[in-house]
């Protein structure tokens, strides 16, 4: 499928109505860059993340893509207007998102270590954007992986839905699977949060660490620094 270079399409799998109504909400409430149309696909009860993701994907014609949880709420009106210039600032920038890993850890558990962005969370006051250290170039933070909860692409990559089916990890998983193709993951500096993560879910702790396990086979280290163990 030809790419559309001045469509944004938001993707987001749900399971709660209300949820999804009130991430629209926000969503209509953005600055849409001259010249770009934007487009929603919305998928409800996804067998697994990647599957919904995958099949959205394909459904999209759309240069640009956005997968977001249903419970993200975009607040900053000219985010897409900042994601837009941050992909036209380099062909290499393959993925964004909020909040990324600049050291991804060896547990491959991305938030028990330091990590970079900003975030307005139900259960925690702001990041304190004095606490982070960005390798500021453009405004940006290189980091090896970023959280699931929004992530942003410039170019179709498959989702692992040979390798996971459920909901944990695949963000690392993709994370992963651009970088593996050479492609460069950033997360924006926000001086102000861009975004409203009400995230009340409780894991399923047996099959995080099942998925958790298989990212650690599938995805050594040594991907991403060559050379380590």
């Amino acid at each position: 499928m030809d790419l559309n270079d001045k469509k944004i399409c938001f993707i987001i799998c749900y399971n709660q109505e209300i949820y999804l109504q009130e991430c629209l909400l926000y969503l209509q409430q953005l600055h849409v860059p001259d010249g770009f149309s934007t487009d929603l696909l919305t998928i409800a009860d996804a067998p697994s993340m990647t599957e919904g993701y995958q099949a959205a994907m394909e459904a999209s014609d759309a240069r640009y893509k956005i997968y977001m949880h249903q419970d993200v709420f975009i607040v900053y009106p000219y985010f897409l207007d900042s994601l837009i210039e941050i992909f036209q600032s380099s062909p290499q920038i393959g993925m964004a998102g909020m909040v990324g890993s600049p050291v991804f850890p060896s547990d491959h558990m991305m938030w028990s270590e330091k990590l970079t962005g900003n975030l307005y969370h139900r259960d925690m006051p702001p990041c304190d954007y004095h606490d982070y250290r960005y390798s500021l170039e453009h405004g940006l933070s290189y980091v090896d992986s970023i959280d699931g909860l929004l992530m942003a692409t410039a170019y179709d990559i498959p989702w692992r839905t040979d390798l996971l089916h459920g909901w944990n990890f695949y963000d690392v998983s993709q994370s992963f699977e651009f970088r593996r193709r050479g492609y460069k993951i950033v997360v924006p500096e926000q001086r102000h949060p861009w975004c409203l993560h009400d995230d009340g879910q409780i894991l399923n702790l047996w099959d995080y660490d099942r998925d958790r396990r298989i990212c650690m086979e599938e995805y050594p280290l040594s991907l991403l620094r060559p050379g380590t163990h």
